[in-house]
């Protein structure tokens, strides 16, 4: 990926009908000779405009379930970013759009130009790999920052973004390691996959593949599946006579369909130990009768997420029922912020170029004030996120990542087993 150097640009910011939201920080504006921002021993420099951002994740669509805990980790961190002196002498404000899914493009390309034109820095989003990939090339053409939370694919790894496209979620050749030891670890060799016909679900299963094959084990069958679909009964028929002894779904929230049409052809969760995903690893509580998913597990990439930064979030969103990508989304906020202040410049093509360099080699620092006091005093920083500690490649992606692994209880809502730590090969 290709990172050239700055061109400017001049955007139209969006009055009074924009929705832009300022987080909670100070009314008062420092003036220009004061020493606004961190609150460190040096000075920090100013700017005319405040770091304006945008978000692109989905309230509607089949991962909506996503879309609460990653709102809510943006709002955080922009609420302590704005509670530590904002950045660059301006509290930052935040844009939040819907992106939907893949199915609904009118409704993303709506969002993404409302956004492009308020004159966004950086747009925080998708959560899909399929929807990020429909408008990412609108995004760069703009000279906007993509920072995704939660994008997987690996084919963003090599994706001609012109360096603008960053992502704090690992790509899906760890997690497909980490799933295909977790079920050749519990004794399983003759596995079935199912996965969603997109970008995210065959580059997911991909990795699976090789990972189960490279194991010594079998794959039975791989079906893949339109999630639109109204049922899956040829599908599930598929799985069933291929006659696994585990099955993997790669999908979303047509989860919900495909597990009761598992039961009722007798290869259900509690027949065929099924293994989920981050796109359907979800609490399904009542969704499901009790007792459905018991023991059966899954993977979800990022790190532990500790009792006092779910309290923090549950602050910003006290009907949180769980947390997926929060973290992630929380860290690309952070790390937005910081390579503006260390650019000084709100401009996208700067913050893009120092976002590589607040994520590594420098003194380590967790949370806004202490990283902004280092930064105003004239220090590199790497900055430790509550995802893992997002050191980025040169290609935008985190080179070390933490997947989890988890497991159901009778009441349909998992628990984690443990954490692996995995790094790209360079």
């Amino acid at each position: 990926m290709t990172r050239t150097s700055r061109l400017w640009r001049s955007l139209a910011v969006a009055g009074a009908a924009s929705l832009v939201l300022a987080a909670c920080g100070g009314d008062d504006e420092p003036s220009g000779d004061e020493s606004p921002g961190a609150g460190g021993d040096g000075d920090q420099a100013t700017s005319e405009e405040p770091l304006r951002l945008g978000t692109l994740l989905p309230e509607t669509g089949n991962l909506a379930f996503l879309g609460p805990p990653e709102f809510a980790g943006v709002d955080l961190a922009i609420q302590e970013i704005n509670e530590g002196g904002g950045v660059l002498g301006h509290d930052v404000e935040v844009t939040h759009t819907d992106s939907s899914d893949a199915s609904n493009s009118a409704v993303t390309q709506q969002s993404t130009d409302s956004l492009l034109n308020e004159g966004v820095a950086a747009i925080i989003g998708a959560a899909s790999s399929g929807v990020s990939f429909t408008v990412l090339d609108r995004i760069v053409q703009d000279e906007t920052i993509m920072f995704s939370p939660a994008n997987t694919s690996p084919d963003f790894t090599t994706y001609e973004d012109d360096g603008l496209y960053f992502r704090t979620a690992p790509s899906d050749v760890l997690q497909g390691q980490v799933l295909g030891d977790t079920i050749l670890g519990d004794g399983h060799a003759n596995v079935a996959i199912m996965n969603l016909d997109d970008s995210y679900g065959n580059g997911l299963a991909q990795y699976l593949s090789e990972t189960i094959t490279s194991g010594g084990g079998t794959v039975a069958a791989q079906i893949v599946y339109d999630p639109q679909a109204s049922n899956y009964t040829s599908e599930v028929g598929q799985v069933a006579a291929a006659a696994p002894d585990a099955i993997a779904l790669i999908g979303f929230e047509e989860t919900v369909t495909i597990i009761p049409e598992l039961v009722t052809q007798g290869i259900g969760p509690q027949t065929i130990p099924l293994y989920f995903v981050d796109g359907n690893l979800s609490n399904y509580g009542d969704q499901l009768p009790p007792g459905t998913l018991d023991g059966n597990k899954g993977t979800l990439p990022g790190a532990e997420t500790g009792a006092d930064f779910q309290e923090r979030m549950l602050q910003i969103d006290p009907e949180l029922q769980d947390f997926s990508y929060g973290p992630e989304s929380y860290d690309a906020t952070m790390l937005l912020a910081l390579a503006a202040i260390q650019a000084e410049s709100v401009e996208s093509r700067d913050i893009a170029d120092n976002l590589i360099a607040v994520s590594r080699d420098g003194t380590e620092c967790s949370g806004f004030q202490e990283c902004a006091d280092l930064l105003a005093d004239g220090e590199d920083i790497d900055y430790q996120g509550m995802s893992g500690p997002v050191e980025f490649t040169d290609a935008g992606d985190p080179e070390t990542a933490t997947i989890g692994v988890y497991q159901y209880g009778p009441d349909n809502t998992y628990t984690n087993l443990e954490y692996i730590e995995r790094t790209m090969s360079e």
